[in-house]
């Protein structure tokens, strides 16, 4: 089968042939149809990131969308969307014709969506549900800033905070193609991203009217540190991501006397049914046009320059292979 192979640490993969997979006992095969190039690719196989070096060569790709050629558990035929540990465990992922997926980790597909935005939205739009109604418990009506408002998740996010009919809805981004993403998902403000903590925090309170219910954090950094310093009484900041740093300050005296919390938040905690309920509800929005990521299909003979760029951040919306 045709497939992207990973042989060096740091470097992209390599279209070449590679063996087809063999399922193991609680394995189905899965005939991919399109993959997600995520930052979680080039971690993995960078060969420095905490789940360790993975062994080589690989096939990397740790989301991917397809058809049930073989299971125990789904009809052969079934569209699905699966997720793997690819580059944090051993065994290939979704950047080839065929996969061999954990029956656990495949949902099957109902709602009238492509392929290739079934596979932009993805996991990033499993976070950005499950941060708005679970972690931060989001009521209607409450003001929502999201951070890195024009990546994925921020795009994911800003759909799914108008579905759950929050009030106002803040963006910062730091390009001008990321602001008219997070416009187009529904934003209603976006703020440029600054790397002064009290200009950026001036920004945000002007934008906000001063003051925001909760924060949705894939960035960390000197926008956490801003955003913390607006969260309103009951405030609440949720942090998923560390894409601007691993690093933010918080003030006690604001987070006491306002009875803030930051909490953090990774898909790596959900259990397969809550993963598969929240891909399902974000997917029925996106079918009725009220949730979207931004994407640009690349077919997989073209996996290296599209590793560059996702590398090098020229992307226009998240990167999606076509197998």
């Amino acid at each position: 089968m045709r497939a992207a192979i990973l042989g060096v640490h740091g470097e992209p993969p390599s279209h070449a042939e590679h063996p087809d997979p063999v399922p193991t006992e609680g394995q189905s095969i899965v005939r991919v149809t399109a993959a997600p190039v995520v930052p979680l690719d080039l971690l993995c196989a960078s060969g420095t990131s905490y789940f360790g070096a993975p062994p080589l060569p690989y096939v990397p790709g740790v989301q991917g969308v397809g058809v049930v050629e073989y299971s125990a558990v789904l009809d052969p035929g079934t569209r699905v969307f699966f997720a793997t540990s690819a580059g944090m465990a051993a065994g290939d992922g979704s950047f080839a014709e065929r996969c061999a997926v954990p029956d656990v980790d495949l949902i099957a597909l109902e709602a009238p969506v492509e392929d290739t935005v079934v596979a932009a939205i993805g996991l990033s739009g499993v976070a950005a549900w499950m941060t708005l109604t679970w972690r931060a418990q989001l009521q209607r009506g409450e003001r929502v800033l999201v951070l890195g408002g024009g990546g994925a998740v921020g795009q994911a996010a800003i759909g799914v905070a108008r579905v759950l009919e929050a009030g106002r809805i803040t963006a910062v981004c730091r390009s001008e193609d990321a602001r008219q993403r997070a416009l187009a998902a529904g934003a209603h403000e976006v703020v440029a991203m600054t790397p002064d903590v009290d200009e950026l925090t001036s920004l945000l309170a002007h934008a906000t009217g001063g003051a925001v219910d909760v924060v949705i954090d894939p960035v960390f950094g000197v926008a956490a540190t801003a955003a913390a310093r607006i969260l309103a009484n009951g405030g609440r900041l949720v942090n998923l991501g560390g894409a601007s740093g691993d690093e933010a300050t918080f003030s006690s005296s604001v987070l006491r006397s306002r009875s803030a919390s930051i909490l953090g938040y990774t898909n790596n905690s959900l259990t397969p049914d809550q993963r598969r309920d929240a891909l399902t509800a974000v997917l029925r929005y996106a079918a009725a046009g009220r949730i979207a990521v931004a994407h640009e299909t690349v077919p997989l003979l073209d996996v290296a320059a599209a590793w560059q760029r996702q590398a090098a951040g020229q992307t226009s919306g998240r990167l999606v292979l076509t197998i």
